[in-house]
Order: structure tokens, then sequence, then C-alpha cells
């Protein structure tokens, strides 16, 4: 199928893309790496009247380190989170969570940004999002810049609290230090699938016990679980492949995951307890399934 018609904008800074936006916010798309928006337009699911195309605005790609954070600005390619060079944990973290995104093509033309603002549960970005709190910077013509908190800023399938008239300019997320072991597994049908179910944490490990613990889940709710079952069980405790085994199980239990046709709740839980392990970079001992 073919888009409805629309009308095709390209501003030249975000000063203009701002303007544009608040003209007709409601019937206005921004169009950054387009990989899930075009599509939705082909079948028109999506019919935008008009598409705001920031590609060409300057500033709006990169990857900073500052003051123990770092911060990726919305038009970054999983291609280069997939290559970047960011040391120690969340570079880790981030060079196999973009491996997970798609296809090579998906990676080479698809945004952080916009994987974030499309807001599916499923989505490498937005678990790694939710696991890391990460604080999402927002701008409109009318309100100006926001930061919205990770927790506050996924609200539903495909629904985020940026309202019509924002453009997501960058995420903020806490430069692991000494000490984190983190990670991604997932489970799809075939290769570049959204996944069933994903896993992520990052763990501290400090004197050999559990010092900070975040466990977030995809595919078992509308929006990236975390799992304060998980968090609990590992903290303050002893590190240990038995131990992320045990998190595992918690997490099973304390989700409530969906049934359809790629699996039911069952099957979900089996797959937090198999790939929580693997996220952690440990094998899942007897009591996982």
């Amino acid at each position: 199928m073919k888009p409805s018609p629309f009308e095709y904008v390209r501003p030249g800074n975000l000063e203009e893309a701002l303007a544009v936006l608040a003209r007709d916010p409601d019937d206005s798309k921004i169009l950054a790496g387009g990989q899930s928006l075009v599509p939705m337009m082909n079948f028109r699911l999506a019919r935008p009247a008009r598409l705001v195309d920031i590609n060409r605005v300057p500033g709006l790609s990169g990857i900073q380190e500052a003051g123990g954070r770092v911060v990726v600005s919305t038009l970054t390619r999983h291609l280069a989170l997939q290559e970047t060079d960011l040391p120690g944990a969340l570079g880790h973290l981030l060079r196999r969570a973009a491996s997970h995104v798609g296809h090579l093509p998906i990676r080479t033309r698809g945004t952080f940004g916009g994987s974030l603002a499309h807001c599916d549960a499923a989505s490498e970005w937005c678990l790694v999002a939710r696991l890391l709190d990460a604080e999402m910077t927002v701008r409109s013509q009318a309100r100006g810049t926001r930061t919205i908190a990770a927790a506050d800023f996924f609200q539903a399938v495909f629904t985020t609290a940026m309202e019509p008239d924002e453009i997501l300019v960058s995420v903020s997320l806490p430069a692991l230090g000494e000490g984190y072991t983190a990670g991604i597994a997932e489970f799809a049908r075939r290769a570049g699938d959204f996944a069933i179910v994903a896993a992520t944490a990052a763990v501290r490990v400090e004197d050999g016990s559990v010092t900070d613990a975040r466990v977030c889940l995809g595919g078992v709710a509308e929006v990236p679980f975390r799992s304060a079952a998980a968090e609990r069980t590992l903290l303050g405790q002893p590190w240990s492949p038995e131990l992320v085994t045990a998190a595992a199980e918690a997490a099973a239990t304390e989700a409530d995951p969906p049934s359809d046709a790629h699996g039911d709740a069952a099957y979900r839980r089996d797959l937090v307890r198999a790939l929580l392990p693997r996220a952690l970079g440990r094998p899942a001992t007897g009591a996982a399934r």
C-alpha cells in the first residue's frame, strides 16, 4: 500500500522544526530514521498530514560524556551505538543492545531517539532507558526544555509522556562505573524481529556482594517492566550463578505477561528464567527451565 497524501517539511534548525510542529502538532509527525513510522504510513495505520524531517537539523546527533553521565542525542543511529568505543559496562550494554536492533540497513538508518519516541515495549532502547533510569530531554516552542524521567516517559503501547508539539532531543544515561556488569538477552522467532521476551540487567559487585541491582524486562507488559522482586533478590547478596538464577525466578514470578499468538504467559515466564542469567553473563542453574 501507499501512504495517504502528506506535506513534507525539512527544517534547517531545531527552532524552525519546533515552529513548524507548533502550528499543527496533532496532524504532524517527526521523521527521524523512519524505520517504524514509514511502514505504519504505508499500511495507513498512521496518516499524518505533515512530516517534519529533522535529519538535517544540526546538533541532534552524537554521544557525549560529561559529569559521570553519557548523553545520546536523538538522531544517533543504531549503528553508531553498536560501534561506540565507550568503555566499561555501559559501552558493553549499548553495543550489545544495538546488535539486536533489526538488520544492518535498519541499524544504519534508524535512530536512538526515534525508537524511544515510538515506545514499543520490546524495543531494546526502551528497555535500556528504563533499566538505567534515563533522563529524556524534550523541547517545544511553547514550553521550552523539560526533562522527563524514564519511569514517567513510557506510559502505554506506543504512548509516551511527550506532548504532540515536543521533540525528544537527547537522553542522559549514567556512566556505569567500576564493578558493574550489564547486558541484554532476548528471544525472537527470527533474527531481526522484535523480541518475544527480552531481559536487561545491570549489577554492581563490591567485595563479592551486590551493591546495586537493576532488572528490566520487555515483552511481559505494555511498557518496559522493572522487576522490583528480582532487584530485591540480588541486592546485598554474594554474587553467584545461583543468585542470578534466583533473581530470574523472582522476576518470572512477579511478571504478569500477556498471552498471544507468539506465546502464552507461562512460555514468556520461562523465557524470563532463561534470559535474565544470559543478560548477566551467567549460565542458568537447575532452577531455571
